[in-house]
């Protein structure tokens, strides 16, 4: 498992993104050099750097144009981050900064995904346009569903899912073969509540979920 830091988009364009912070330098802002490049207007070309410091981290404004906060508080000059640490660029984007992927969160509470599929993780349903799905998904296809749902939008690897739906594995001994069908019975289940593909296929990256009201 890899200690790098991560980052992870809340609230923007890019929201559901992941990003580990694998150089000393790391820049974010709007210009193409950017290791993270943010779209929104509101953003500077260079915006914010985070810089190796001391065994730790420190985020650092780059004279942005429309500053920067870290858990709602407007920060001059260099500040240490920690693990949690809320992260709002120009007040248009908001990043999560966890210390490593090893504590790197699936979900985050409570969900703010809307859409026609809602999960009750508490019950284990799943309601599609309000409708519970009966009977209930085995907790393979719970497992994974509530990965894609968690992931809001964003594509989830092949990896991912073998860490979620078989953490006893170590990610070993579980096919390409098994992990497709998986989602195939996942989606022959969804289809009997509704027609809409739920599950997109990203070639080459994973998939994700479609859940925009349709």
């Amino acid at each position: 498992m890899n200690e790098k830091p991560v980052l992870i988009v809340r609230e923007g364009q890019l929201t559901g993104q992941r990003w580990t912070i694998e150089n000393d330098v790391f820049v974010i802002g709007r210009g193409n050099d950017c290791q993270i490049i943010l779209p929104e207007r509101q953003v500077s070309r260079h915006h914010v750097k985070i810089l190796q410091r001391d065994g730790g981290y420190v985020l650092q404004d780059l004279g942005s144009k429309n500053g920067t906060h870290i858990n709602g508080v407007k920060i001059q000059g260099a500040v240490p981050l920690q693990d949690g640490d809320e992260i709002q660029i120009a007040l248009a984007v908001k990043l999560v900064f966890v210390g490593s992927d090893a504590t790197l969160p699936l979900t985050f509470d409570p969900p703010t995904l809307q859409g026609d599929l809602v999960i009750d993780e508490a019950q284990r349903a799943v309601f599609i346009k309000e409708e519970e799905m009966s009977p209930p998904l085995s907790l393979a296809q719970f497992r994974l569903l509530q990965l894609l749902y968690d992931a809001k939008g964003a594509v989830c690897s092949r990896d991912d899912i073998v860490d979620v739906v078989w953490p006893e594995t170590g990610g070993l001994g579980v096919s390409e073969q098994a992990i497709d069908a998986l989602v195939r019975r996942l989606r022959d289940r969804l289809s009997e509540v509704d027609e809409h593909n739920y599950i997109v296929t990203v070639r080459g990256h994973g998939f994700r979920l479609d859940n925009e009201p349709h």
